[in-house]
């Protein structure tokens, strides 16, 4: 039994793998990338994975919006990281996500790093159309996220990077004495009358 799994340094560790194998990834800056746990209410269904983007579009950090008659500023929250300031931070549900096989798991991590801006500025990836988010098909996005995952696993010792994601929750608490993981408030807007 090993002692402790850093899920969180973990899952750090694997985005900048996967930012320095992947060619459509290559804009991140995984040191500007918070990874972060939150808790599920044991049910299977429902979210994996989220990303919060730290900015808005063209990476600004403000923006004004009407509302009837007065107008509101969205001004983003700064999180900051060992000194570096943050433009993304990814919670990944516990033990959901966990409980997921491992490919599944790697799917989730590409569909999240792939909603990242290819300015990496801090705002998401806009698709045209009315679903911004996913493109025209969620279904085409997920099969997309699924061959990038598939070629990952066949490049050099990315097998060895996954193998923390090898099993479900119950598996990872054999195998390690400790599993840890990084949690923090998901990020607010604070909104001021203009």
């Amino acid at each position: 039994m090993s002692t402790t799994l850093n899920l969180t340094a973990e899952l750090e560790r694997l985005i900048a793998d996967i930012a320095a194998k992947v060619d459509e990834f290559r804009h991140i800056d995984a040191r500007r990338l918070l990874v972060c746990v939150n808790s599920s209410r044991g049910s299977q269904h429902g979210t994996f994975a989220k990303i919060h983007p730290l900015r808005f579009h063209g990476g600004a950090l403000s923006r004004v919006v009407k509302k009837g008659r007065s107008s509101i500023a969205c001004i983003m929250p700064e999180v900051s990281h060992n000194g570096v300031a943050m433009l993304y931070v990814i919670y990944v549900t516990l033990p959901r996500f966990m409980d997921r096989p491992l490919e599944e798991k790697l799917v989730t991590v590409f569909h999240e790093l792939y909603h990242i801006s290819p300015a990496f500025d801090g705002d998401i990836r806009r698709f045209p159309g009315r679903n911004f988010a996913h493109g025209s098909s969620a279904k085409k996005y997920n099969l997309l996220m699924e061959r990038f995952a598939d070629s990952y696993l066949q490049m050099p010792a990315s097998r060895e990077r996954v193998a923390f994601l090898d099993g479900d929750m119950a598996a990872l608490r054999l195998r390690y004495r400790a599993i840890v993981g990084r949690k923090m408030e998901m990020p607010k807007l604070r909104l001021e009358r203009v």
